[in-house]
């Protein structure tokens, strides 16, 4: 009798091991086949997600602070220079104010949209100097911010957390490679744009997919999103 119970114990047991298993695989299968079906009825295009941003403390051309905190919630689009630079400072000048002008006819600032330049010469790039560049570009306050920091953390921020080179040189002036850099609003960097200014066009395409992104990966979609992450990340 003992034997017997413990035969029909064991194969109960084994019953429901096997009824949980099945369920297991089969919610597994359900929610592949969902995510291979959005992805293949409405393509998705995202950006890599290359690497985190590096958190950061500053001070804004209003004397204001100014942290990566701040700017959680919000794409960022920051750009890197010294403010007596001419060329090829004034060509990515050029395209930040372009992007600004493209964002301004948007129908939609959802996530909003803020644009950073970040100056990595504190020693002679002043709050009253930074307010002076913001006016001269252009800057409409609410959107596009000047700044700069401590001269002994600009080399952590620009230099090892962007990963943006530059020294200066006997002259004053800097050595440095033009680099815009497409942060999204988790403080992920998306984006690099090192080769020229790109064209204002091509950021506001890539800002565009990244918003459309924080838009909809909520719910059963973020799935989606991730697979796509994961197996497709179609760039462009």
């Amino acid at each position: 009798m003992a034997l017997r119970a413990g035969t029909q114990w064991l194969a109960r047991g084994r019953g429901r091991l096997m009824k949980r298993t099945t369920i297991l695989y089969g919610s597994i299968l359900a929610v592949t086949v969902v995510i291979v079906a959005l992805a293949s009825l409405r393509p998705i295009r995202v950006l890599p997600r290359i690497a985190p941003a590096p958190g950061f403390a500053l001070t804004d051309q209003d004397g204001n602070r100014l942290t990566s905190d701040d700017l959680r919630g919000s794409i960022v689009l920051f750009d890197f220079t010294y403010l007596s630079c001419q060329e090829p400072c004034n060509r990515t000048t050029a395209t930040m104010r372009e992007v600004q002008e493209q964002l301004a006819a948007e129908p939609e600032d959802d996530p909003p949209v803020r644009l950073v330049t970040i100056s990595f010469d504190p020693e002679r790039d002043s709050v009253e100097a930074l307010k002076a560049a913001a006016e001269a570009a252009g800057a409409d306050p609410t959107r596009w911010t000047f700044a700069t920091g401590d001269p002994d953390l600009m080399k952590l921020i620009v230099g090892r957390g962007f990963n943006v080179f530059y020294e200066q040189k006997p002259d004053g002036s800097f050595r440095f490679d033009p680099t815009l850099v497409l942060v999204d609003g988790w403080g992920v960097v998306r984006a690099e744009y090192r080769v020229g200014p790109p064209r204002a066009e091509h950021i506001v395409n890539d800002i565009r997919i990244v918003a459309n992104e924080a838009r909809k990966s909520r719910g059963p979609a973020r799935l989606a999103y991730e697979a796509t992450h994961l197996f497709v990340c179609r760039t462009r």
